[in-house]
């Protein structure tokens, strides 16, 4: 998973940076060991501090209204699917076939097929979904009343795919890979300037192995919340599984 590399290198680089500067600061000539130079290098990280809490807190806000989008879509999603079956009722005893297909699908879709691996289309729900329509295509309207309900129906199966299309195209995640880059960056500018002039003991050495496995940590969690489909935070397909059970009443 892309989260977990992303989180194991911002463990390693923040570790390495803190530890590094720890175990050669003795090395660094005395004139670079001054209280000025101390002075002005946490000057700097402190400037980087600000602007890593902001962008921090950006990225958290992003990815969480990207989330709760994405939940209000699914949960949007498993309404019109199930009108969708209701009018397919409606139709009458013709329309049985069509809504076989329908009950494949989000029994499809209540599982999570979502996506395949990078983020395309799962072809095995598209086509489903294709058979759906060709089925309804299929349909003859033979009097007024069931012209009315085709007609309902084409245009929410239309909505039915406009949603799944949108769905699909939110699987993948929307934080520009440049942008944890250079997060990374900052923190290890940061992590640096805590190991210039530290204690060399057990108790340093832990806190920042700790820290920086926190900060890896809280990082894959953005991440992973921004691709609302993988990893340990994902939207329910609970509604999804909802729609199912009203569909096989």
């Amino acid at each position: 998973m892309n989260e977990v590399r992303i989180a194991v290198f911002v463990f390693v680089c923040l570790t390495a940076a803190s530890l590094g500067t720890l175990f050669l600061y003795e090395r660094l000539p005395s004139h670079q060991r001054q209280d000025d130079t101390h002075a002005v290098v946490r000057l700097i990280a402190n400037t980087f501090m600000v602007m890593t809490s902001l962008v921090l807190g950006l990225m958290i806000s992003s990815a969480k209204g990207r989330f709760d989008a994405v939940n209000r879509d699914v949960h949007s999603y498993a309404t019109e699917l199930i009108l969708l079956d209701r009018m397919l009722v409606l139709y009458g005893p013709e329309a049985s076939e069509a809504r076989r297909e329908l009950r494949s699908y989000a029994e499809r879709a209540a599982n999570g097929s979502w996506n395949a691996e990078g983020g395309h289309s799962d072809t095995t729900a598209e086509r489903l979904l294709e058979n759906l329509g060709a089925g309804l295509r299929a349909l003859a309207p033979s009097r007024d009343p069931q012209l009315s309900i085709w007609n309902d129906i084409r245009d929410q199966y239309r909505k039915v795919l406009e949603l799944r299309w949108a769905l699909v195209e939110q699987a993948e995640g929307s934080i520009p890979r440049p942008l944890v880059l250079m997060l990374v960056a900052w923190l290890m500018l940061i992590f640096t300037t805590y190991g210039f002039r530290a204690p060399r003991n057990a108790v340093i050495v832990t806190s920042f192995v700790a820290a920086a496995a926190l900060m890896g940590g809280a990082i894959y969690l953005i991440v992973d919340m921004d691709a609302p489909f993988e990893g340990p935070i994902q939207v329910s397909a609970a509604p999804l599984q909802r729609a199912l059970a009203e569909m096989r009443r």
